[in-house]
């Protein structure tokens, strides 16, 4: 096979010699066009005025840099009429006009800059034999020209965080063709509205909950249909919803604390804590005496007369932790905290089968392995000689400690999630919360309804819903309502139309990552090609 069917030259080059010169693989070729012609005119050219070679970088092949010199003529134009009176062959588009690298090479260059950036490029560079800089990388990034936007009729807009909570941007997605139309510097009304003005055949644009996308919609495209998020919606119900759940979850704690109060301490069996090695336990003691030394010496200080900042000063500890010392009247005790060990994942599985009879550790050592967990059998015997003993099978043991109750942030997933999706133990706590109190019935019937309505896009039930909900008289969920009526027309569209802001997520997801692969260091203009042309 030749060498220049190897490296891929064209056809008007032949090679005429190859060397290995300082590790780099140097290959000769001389242009073989019958007439060049002149690049203003066109005019095919009859005599050569004189020769040069033009050094090129190429592809690496095989590890190996490769540098072509190319022999090539410089030809008088003849045309009486071109201003062109000698000009050099041409050799595109493999190579361009005074270029010092092929096309090809300039191409996969500006690949990596879009994947990686400037930093990261050079390191990816180096590793291939490549040539070449960051700088060089960052100009040839920002070479890529950028298309014009055609037609649009469906737009996504959402914005992200330059710095999380000072400074924001736009990012505006075509919703039929998955493509980031543009990426806009802030986002503020005016500034999206300047984008949409010049677009008026827009029918559909999706956003959030914000009001600054529906003003700067409703300012530059008054006939498109707004579409509020799903998601957002959803996520303002669940805020609602928590509110409600919290309040009545407090409700249930005092009661359960004033029955615990009016319970007398001694009826309950008290689990011992777990034994510890006597190393542990000294190095416990240490530590309370060094606390206790450490307290005593805050309030002799204090006795003196001395700030309490004075104090955290000169022990050096936290101004909170003298501040809460003081208020104790004795040396606060500090609870041991609980030990974590490798078998309490299994831990349940295993007291059934002792509660089942089975009290041989070998025996159930055998049964974990055989269901392939990785422990040996000193873990286990350790373990289960703490939560196990024989003289305590009666006893109350850590699995079976009440559960604390279920807060409220986590009741919401249980209130939204579909009754088909949840576990049994799930279905149990779901059933208790019911039961506290007759709002928290109506609640979830309330918030099943509208999110039955918004999986199966029926919103022209959305009025029969909000009639419903102020019927109930739960505070809090009116608050929700009265923000859907302030953008009804949004929020019925965004439960009837399919075109939702899901898609512009997982954009700035992915203006997220690139946007971190470049340390936040580069400007706009850097993120916004990297955006526009990623890969």
């Amino acid at each position: 096979m030749e060498v220049k069917q190897v490296a891929a030259l064209p056809e008007r080059l032949e090679v005429t010699d190859i060397e290995m010169v300082d590790g780099v693989l140097t290959i000769m070729a001389v242009s073989i066009q019958a007439r060049p012609a002149c690049p203003l005119c066109g005019e095919p050219a009859t005599r050569v005025h004189s020769y040069y070679t033009r050094k090129v970088a190429d592809l690496p092949c095989s590890g190996r840099q490769v540098r072509l010199f190319i022999h090539v003529r410089k030809c008088f134009c003849d045309a009486p009429d071109c201003a062109r009176k000698i000009f050099v062959e041409r050799l595109t588009p493999f190579v361009n006009t005074f270029a010092r690298v092929t096309q090809r090479l300039y191409q996969i260059v500006q690949i990596i800059g879009l994947a990686t950036g400037g930093r990261l490029g050079v390191r990816v560079t180096d590793r291939l034999e490549i040539q070449t800089s960051r700088h060089t990388i960052l100009r040839r990034i920002m070479a890529l020209p950028t298309e014009p936007v055609g037609a649009v009729s469906q737009i996504g807009i959402d914005d992200f965080a330059f710095r999380r909570g000072r400074k924001f941007g736009t990012i505006i997605v075509d919703l039929r063709t998955h493509k980031v139309l543009d990426v806009l510097p802030d986002r503020t009304a005016d500034t999206s509205a300047a984008w949409m003005a010049t677009h008026p055949e827009i029918e559909v644009v999706s956003r959030d909950r914000g009001g600054d996308y529906a003003a700067a919609a409703r300012k530059a495209v008054p006939e498109a249909t707004q579409t509020a998020d799903r998601f957002h919606v959803l996520k303002n119900l669940g805020e609602a919803l928590e509110g409600v759940l919290s309040r009545h979850l407090a409700a249930y704690r005092r009661g359960q604390a004033e029955k615990s109060r009016a319970t007398p301490l001694e009826t309950t069996q008290p689990v011992k804590p777990l034994k510890s090695s006597p190393k542990a336990a000294a190095l416990s003691q240490a530590k309370r005496e060094e606390r206790l030394a450490t307290y005593e010496q805050v309030v002799a200080l204090r006795k003196q007369g001395f700030s309490q900042t004075a104090i955290a000063n000169q022990v050096g500890i936290g101004h909170a932790t003298v501040s809460r010392w003081l208020r104790s009247d004795a040396f606060p005790q500090q609870p041991p905290r609980p030990r974590k060990s490798r078998l309490d994942p299994y831990l349940k599985e295993v007291t059934k089968r002792w509660e089942a009879g089975c009290h041989n550790i070998a025996q159930l050592h055998r049964e974990l392995v055989a269901s392939g967990v990785p422990l040996t059998y000193k873990i286990v015997y350790k373990q289960l000689v703490r939560y196990l003993p024989e003289g305590r099978k009666n006893a109350q043991r850590p699995d079976q400690l009440p559960r604390p109750p279920v807060l409220a942030r986590q009741a919401v997933f249980l209130f939204l999630r579909r009754p088909s999706e949840l576990e049994a133990d799930e279905q149990e706590t779901l059933a208790l919360l019911q039961s506290l109190h007759t709002e928290m019935k109506l609640a979830y019937e309330l918030v099943q309804q509208f999110a039955q309505m918004l999986r199966t896009r029926t919103g022209e039930q959305l009025d029969d819903w909000l009639e419903r909900v102020k019927a109930s008289k739960i505070r809090e969920l009116q608050g929700f309502v009265t923000g859907v009526e302030r953008d009804k027309e949004a929020v019925t569209a965004g439960l009837t139309l399919p075109q939702n802001n899901g898609l512009v997520e997982g954009k700035v997801n992915k203006l997220k990552l690139i946007k971190r692969m470049m340390f936040g260091r580069a400007e706009f203009p850097l993120l916004r090609q990297r955006v526009l042309h990623a890969l």
